[in-house]
């Protein structure tokens, strides 16, 4: 294995999000045990830093801690995708009503390019998942409350541990882009009330997608 280029801020942050990405790309599946002497001897370093990775990890949901039989990679219930999508629903609905009402033309047109990007992508699943991201995570950026941010980048991480990702359904992606349209419509016609709605109707076909 090649060796790890690790920058200067303190050991345990890289750790946990070099095990972050194989969480999110299902190289470390839900349910699985996470040998902790293979990692770190993989890794190169000792199990301290592992430790204090895992515990970052525990934080965010992404990891589960279990007396006496170590780290689990969590698994996510039924009921915890509907909550976080029903959370999720709540925090982005809140943000697109203040962006209708309060964003400038220059915001409005930004969202607007990430449309524009995300209607070229639909062909390009790993591109169109990222583009969708960033243009949630530019609206939230938008509304400027850090604290629901924060809220909503833990719950989408807990939402990126669903095996049955809800744009990976058959149909879903023109579904999904068909509802942006409806949300940048109302964005572009600064009505709060429709581009909140519009949103909560995202999440909702969202969640019957994942299910």
């Amino acid at each position: 294995m090649a060796e790890l280029s690790l920058s200067p801020r303190a050991l345990y942050q890289d750790v946990a999000e070099l095990l972050r990405e194989r969480i999110f790309s299902h190289e470390l599946v839900p349910g699985s045990w996470i040998d902790e002497l293979k990692l770190a001897e993989e890794y190169g370093i000792s199990r301290t830093p592992l430790r204090e990775a895992l515990k970052v990890l525990a934080t965010e949901g992404l990891v589960t801690m279990k007396v006496r039989r170590g780290a689990y990679v969590t698994e996510v219930s039924d009921t915890d995708l509907s909550d976080v999508y029903h959370l999720l629903a709540l925090l982005e609905s809140d943000a697109a009503g203040v962006v209708a009402s309060s964003a400038s033309p220059a915001q409005i047109r930004e969202l607007q390019s990430l449309h524009d990007e995300l209607e070229k992508e639909v062909g390009n699943r790993e591109r169109f998942f990222a583009l969708n991201e960033a243009f949630h995570m530019r609206l939230l950026e938008i509304a400027n409350n850090r604290w629901r941010n924060q809220m909503v980048a833990d719950l989408r991480k807990v939402m990126k541990l669903n095996r049955h990702n809800s744009l990976l359904k058959s149909g879903r992606i023109e579904e999904s882009l068909a509802e942006h349209r409806a949300i940048m419509a109302a964005l572009t016609a600064r009505n709060a009330e429709a581009g909140a709605q519009r949103m909560r109707e995202h999440f909702k076909n969202g969640l019957e997608a994942a299910a």
